[in-house]
């Protein structure tokens, strides 16, 4: 129509080819080869190399090393403590970012707090301290000798070393996921007369099903790769309480570079497991 100001195209759609910054190309190739060039020599050189040792041998010391009992038994230990600590994780993490993130109360601050801690602290000085706790001579290591009770250098040691250490990660990925979605449609099922377990089926877990699955997977990641604090109350029995990191540090100290690097190839593809299971996920929330 005649003598009508056109109307200016969306901000969006204006800026949508704007450059992020305005360097030069050459400014970006270079951080782009300098990003390229550090993830080569800190992550694609030690699996190469990894890779490598494993295999100088020959497949027959590869395979014999993965077949070693002592192995086989650090296997086992590792998935057994996987599959104890990430259930328990994942239920407290669940527990905590709801309370968090859905509840008003005292001590909040001091609860998000100590879900860090474990971020904070050595895992070498966690597992120190369930040996000061529990240890022979500990805070109850008498009443668990009278009691013919182990929990330092055994099993549950080594469980509690590990759910130290890889607690948060559940409830770190899903209490920011929580806060930016808000209470809004809990309150509204609320108004609708659902109660709180079909608040949390049918409205909370599907909106974070996938923070929820990517702290599991970090969990156990994390879980099946830990070493500092399991090293402290694991007590080194060979073929009883050695987790696969701490098998490949006894083979490494033994001069077995290959068996060593073997074992740890193990350790890599759960590393690989992990990462391509990531980004499937990555993906799928995208869409």
């Amino acid at each position: 129509m005649a003598g009508t100001v056109p109307m200016a195209a969306p901000r969006a759609h204006r800026n949508a080819a704007s450059p992020a910054t305005t360097e030069s190309s050459a400014v970006k190739w270079v951080l782009v080869a300098a990003a390229a060039l550090v993830l080569f020599w800190l992550i694609a050189l030690p699996l190469i190399v990894v890779l490598t040792e494993a295999l100088k041998r020959g497949w027959d010391v590869f395979l014999a090393a993965l077949t070693d009992p002592d192995a086989a038994s650090a296997l086992r230990l590792t998935l057994l403590v996987a599959v104890i600590t990430v259930p328990l994780n994942t239920l407290f993490g669940v527990m905590a970012a709801w309370a968090v993130t859905k509840f008003r109360f005292r001590g909040k601050g001091f609860l998000i707090t100590l879900i860090d801690l474990p971020f904070a602290v050595s895992p070498v000085i966690g597992g120190l301290i369930f040996v000061l706790v529990f240890g022979s001579n500990g805070w109850f290591g008498s009443w668990l000798s009278a009691h013919d009770i182990k929990i330092v250098f055994a099993l549950p040691g080594i469980v509690l070393a590990t759910l130290f250490v890889t607690f948060p990660f559940v409830a770190r990925e899903l209490i920011p996921l929580m806060e930016d979605q808000g209470t809004q449609e809990e309150e509204a099922a609320i108004t609708l007369g659902a109660h709180g377990w079909q608040i949390f089926w049918r409205v909370t877990l599907p909106n974070i099903k996938w923070g929820l699955l990517y702290g599991i997977i970090l969990c156990n990641a994390r879980a099946m790769g830990e070493f500092g604090a399991v090293s402290v109350v694991s007590g080194h029995i060979r073929g009883e309480t050695n987790t696969l990191p701490l098998h490949v540090e006894i083979l490494y100290n033994e001069y077995q570079f290959s068996a060593s690097f073997a074992v740890a190839s193990l350790l890599l593809l759960l590393a690989l497991v992990t990462m391509i299971v990531k980004s499937w996920l990555t993906r799928k929330n995208a869409h």
